[in-house]
């Protein structure tokens, strides 16, 4: 066990501080070794994300070879200033941004590139709840205090006590023993179920309820759930797809070697759903990545077959042969897609090594993505990690418009001042009202999924008939809603934002990022694009392709085709998805427009297959749930709902259904 710093000890940053400006040119000083004042500085990037941090083709690393690549994809103006092995070779050790840092994907390769290139500490105006967590489970600190930048360069050497300051006990512990693992190991042995506590008058919200259901008592938490403060809970379920389970595996033997026994392996599910068409993804095929690519699904089958553990895998060729992959032949379905189809039940707590893993919270369990080493540490333990969230209720009210859908709701959300600076960063999101009640399980998906984007913990709709019906539809499963399965009347919450559903129109948002939205009737000038999207954990469930075909074959029986020059493609999120769409006959209407279908990937919303842009100056019109720089490709992506992508393929520009149906 390593040795834990006592409360006294200083951390000396024996190094550069590196200024990630708006100003390209501050940025390009700074690495041909010109040191920056703060004031010098300039306006410093905001909602710095994940994927500019690690881009996609950087996740086939999952070792020391990560510190060559932090910040790749770092966008300053319209430049990418930052190169391969630029951190190292300026010998920098703290990185200082503006608001919302860490944005995006919870991948943790970005922390852990960031630590290995030699990154100690991020000072930024606030963290994104994922990337933050990551970044304490492999020792990176992290600060919103802007004093410690002066103090750094005179080099003082800083507290732990500061660093740490306004940091829960449980986060504050973990740093002091250098990460999750090495914490795990010293303080998780016997760590147990609380008991419920007896009936109190106090009125719950029904995550407090889910989570009291299966909170854990240790030594460094409590028994009681308090917003704010560190604990430990047990999961149901836990999975991880291939991009991070050869880091998974590395920092497990690395930690526990020969001796390493998963706790409850029947609970974990095992999911390759990112890289089966990573021959065909201009990105890996550009950069030569395939053979890392190979890399990663061995790794990713090699654990697999260790420990026993249920894989959903590619739909092609021996899931588990060890001596490569089947290219082309698309996966089962997307990992989170998949646990809402055929594992999730209400009341349930599901984690995941994804950001959307909220995608389930539609079925009234709450489900929320984890980093790497959350996960490695809940394989070895059952619990997983996590401060407390407050919880913010989004009532919406009165009756969704025709042509309008959960994806437009949640685009006009993230459009909101109040979501935009913040107000839902850490959250969970509970949605309720009577356009909630009338929405399908699907819809309700997007609405929990986009829950990422949002900033929040996750997204919760509570149990009713139609949770019901889907489960009994889809599954063959007769599921009773407990009384329980709620939120009570005078529930606290940290804030009720209404939203009159009834006064909204299909929206879209412009490039750079999902909170860019506006409704498509007050865009002036309608981009023309070269490629249109239709797929995605978000945009790839059986109503989605509903909505795909009620537009397409609408255009079919008018002879009416995608133009030339557009290229609009159809990706199914699950195999069950595709099966829906054969036994219905949509394939025909899809096929006599010019679609090109595509079989369960994440695909080009990971920027891991057709349909990624190749060249700065595509456009995409996409159904997707981000579009940061770099998300899906170098060109600009427009974010809209299944029906407006479709109408906007043929029409070759930005249109909703309606618009289309009037130029008729």
């Amino acid at each position: 066990m390593s040795h834990a710093p006592a409360p006294t000890d200083t951390l000396r940053f024996d190094g550069r501080l590196l200024f990630l400006s708006t100003d390209p040119a501050l940025v390009t000083a700074q690495l041909a070794g010109r040191d920056l004042a703060l004031v010098e500085a300039g306006p410093l990037r905001e909602s710095v994300s994940t994927d500019e941090i690690t881009p996609i083709p950087v996740l086939v690393h999952f070792d020391d070879e990560l510190g060559r690549h932090p910040y790749v994809g770092f966008k300053a103006g319209d430049q990418l200033p930052i190169g391969v092995n630029a951190v190292r070779q300026g010998r920098f050790v703290v990185t200082v941004a503006g608001a919302r840092y860490g944005k995006g994907s919870s991948r943790e390769h970005s922390p852990v590139a960031e630590r290995a290139a030699g990154i100690r500490l991020v000072i930024a105006e606030s963290f994104e709840r994922i990337y933050r967590q990551n970044a304490d489970n492999v020792g990176l600190f992290t600060s919103t205090d802007f004093s410690l930048v002066e103090r750094i360069q005179r080099g003082e050497p800083i507290p732990l006590d500061e660093l740490v300051a306004g940091r829960d006990a449980l986060a504050a512990s973990v740093l002091r023993h250098g990460g999750l693992l090495r914490f795990g190991r010293a303080r998780m042995a016997g760590a147990a179920p609380v008991p419920l506590p007896p009936h109190e008058a106090a009125p719950k919200t029904l995550f407090q309820k889910i989570l009291e259901r299966h909170l854990l008592a240790t030594p460094d938490t409590g028994d009681a759930l308090v917003p704010g403060q560190g604990a430990f809970v047990r999961a149901d379920r836990r999975f991880i797809h291939e991009y991070y389970t050869g880091m998974c595996a590395h920092l497990l033997d690395h930690s526990f070697g020969d001796g390493l026994a998963l706790h409850d392996p029947g609970s974990i599910l095992a999911f390759e759903d990112h890289l089966s068409y990573a021959d065909r993804s201009p990105v890996h095929l550009g950069q030569n990545l395939l053979g890392h690519a190979r890399h990663l699904s061995r790794a990713h089958r090699a654990f697999v077959r260790r420990h026993g553990l249920r894989q959903h895998g590619y739909l092609a060729g021996d899931p588990l042969d060890p001596e490569g992959t089947v290219w082309g032949a698309g996966s089962e379905g997307i990992s989170h897609a998949l646990v809402a189809e055929r594992y999730a039940l209400p009341g349930q707590l599901i984690v995941g090594t994804d950001s959307h893993t909220p995608h389930s919270g539609a079925l009234g369990c709450v489900a929320f993505g984890v980093g790497t080493t959350d996960m490695a540490n809940a394989f070895v333990t059952g619990a997983v990690r996590l401060t407390v969230p407050e919880v913010l209720r989004v009532e919406l009210n009165g009756v969704l418009p025709a042509g309008v859908s959960a994806k437009d709701v949640v685009l006009h959300l993230l459009a909101r001042a109040d979501i935009r600076a913040g107000a839902g960063v850490g959250k969970v999101f509970e949605f309720a009202g009577p356009v909630v009640a009338a929405l399908s399980t699907d819809e309700r998906t997007t609405l929990t999924n986009m829950t990422a984007e949002l900033g929040g913990f996750t997204g919760l709709v509570a149990p009713d008939a139609e949770t019901v019906r889907f489960l009994r539809e889809r599954r063959g499963v007769d599921f009773r809603v407990e009384p329980w399965m709620c939120s009570d009347p005078g529930a606290a919450y940290a804030q009720v934002i209404g939203v009159d559903c009834s006064v909204l129109s299909p929206m879209v948002a412009r490039p750079g990022d999902p909170g860019h939205g506006v409704p498509l009737a007050e865009l002036g000038e309608r981009v023309k694009p070269q490629i249109v999207y239709g797929g995605s954990c978000t945009a790839g469930k059986r109503e989605d392709f509903d909505a795909y075909h009620a537009v397409l074959a609408w255009a079919a029986a008018r002879g009416l085709k995608v133009p030339e020059g557009v290229t609009l493609y159809l990706q199914f999120g699950t195999a069950d998805v595709r099966a829906y769409c054969e036994q219905r006959g949509y394939l025909a209407a899809f096929d006599a427009v010019g679609a090109q279908l595509l079989a369960p990937a994440c695909g080009a919303c990971a920027n891991c297959g057709p349909g990624s842009s190749t060249e700065a100056t595509q456009v995409t019109i996409s159904a997707i749930n981000r579009n940061f720089p770099g998300r899906s490709g170098p060109g600009q992506v427009w974010l809209t709902s299944p029906a407006t992508v479709a109408a906007s393929a043929i029409a070759g520009e930005l249109v909703s259904f309606a618009e289309l149906q009037q130029r008729a």
